[in-house]
């Protein structure tokens, strides 16, 4: 599936991925390099816009986890570029989210909001995973302490960071990073797993 990145049939390669199991999914963005991952950013921009449900379907409960693997571009062994970011949806519809990796103890969880763009926010982006904006409520018990982005070791990660989201396929999604506003020249892919209706 790789080798549809670089021909430029963005259908092609959604409609692969959408007939891959979850863990095919996962083991095509465990696959990609830095090369990949940016050549995938440029091919989802003509993609069909994210909405919140990419990320918490309707179908799962306020408050019940949604599970992203992702995979980073950052000059890591491949085992510290694997993470997972956990969503829910909270009881005003928001959703909210934290970043599981290997570095979590030592860095922290990196709390986030998951919000549409504002407008013309970001180009051929309309969702943003925005650590500017904290839960602001409850999170769930299993979930670690709720700390502020600008303390400890996760200001060199997370302060004034937001992530811009593109669409790959029904469960596949591309992020930049960017800090202040700025591209940050580092890309992540997730890939969802899907809760069935009722569990």
């Amino acid at each position: 599936m790789k080798a549809l990145i670089h021909t430029g049939s963005p259908s092609a390669l959604a409609e692969a991925l959408d007939s891959a199991s979850h863990p095919e999914r996962i083991a095509f963005i465990q696959e990609l390099g830095r090369a990949d991952q940016r050549a995938l950013w440029e091919l989802a921009a003509d993609a069909e816009p994210l909405t919140l449900e990419d990320f918490v379907p309707e179908h799962v409960p306020t408050g019940t986890p949604v599970t992203h693997h992702g995979c980073n571009t950052l000059p890591l062994p491949s085992w510290g570029r694997r993470f997972r970011k956990i969503m829910v949806r909270a009881p005003g519809g928001e959703i909210w989210g934290y970043n599981d990796s290997p570095f979590v103890v030592g860095i922290g969880p990196g709390f986030f909001t998951t919000r549409a763009c504002r407008g013309a926010e970001y180009p051929h982006s309309s969702i943003v995973v925005d650590y500017h904006l904290l839960p602001a409520g409850p999170i769930p018990d299993a979930w670690p302490r709720l700390r502020p982005n600008w303390l400890g070791l996760q200001v060199l990660v997370y302060f004034h960071t937001r992530d811009y989201m593109r669409r790959v396929s029904r469960h596949v999604t591309i992020g930049m990073a960017t800090k202040y506003g700025r591209p940050m020249g580092s890309w992540f892919a997730l890939t969802r797993e899907d809760r069935p209706p009722g569990a």
